[in-house]
């Protein structure tokens, strides 16, 4: 059976829905990788340059990121926008439904639970970082270490 047009998981799927699109975003929010090189050495699954490059211009294009204008001798710098930051529930919820379902590496699994345990308020903290990452918005207080902080110290055994 045919999605409805304008059916809105199927816009998202149209966006969101490929592998490669999904693994992207993933190393941008939780690797912090915003320059194609980071980006292309960085892929634990071996993304190849032309799927990259691919998939950075699909999500640009869908307005999920901005490229920053790169000067002469100087790399584009990726950030994600306000619609990328309101992606990261989803990929939360994978995460979530990878660690009941799938196998996968001990640290990042610990840091899917931490997610999972401290729930969309620590969600919301990672977005709200992740908005002054990427658009420049005022930091928020934290008691104690930042969400990527102790995401980081999650993934240590």
């Amino acid at each position: 059976m045919e999605s409805p047009p304008g059916c809105p998981i199927s816009a998202a799927v149209d966006v969101l829905g490929d592998r490669w699109s999904l693994l992207v975003l993933r190393d941008v929010v939780f690797g912090d990788r915003r320059y194609f090189r980071a980006l292309l050495t960085g892929s634990v699954e071996g993304i190849a340059s032309n799927i990259l490059a691919d998939r950075l211009v699909r999500l640009v294009e869908a307005g999920i990121l901005t490229r920053g204008t790169a000067a002469r001798g100087q790399r584009a710098r990726y950030s994600l926008t306000e619609a990328g930051i309101q992606a990261l529930p989803i990929i939360c919820a994978l995460g979530a439904w990878g660690l009941d379902w799938r196998p996968g590496s001990d640290g990042l699994r610990r840091r899917h639970q931490l997610i999972r345990e401290r729930g969309l308020a620590f969600i919301e903290e990672l977005m709200d970082e992740l908005r002054t990452r990427h658009l420049g918005a005022p930091s928020k207080p934290h008691d104690g270490p930042g969400p990527f902080e102790r995401l980081d110290a999650a993934d240590v055994p």
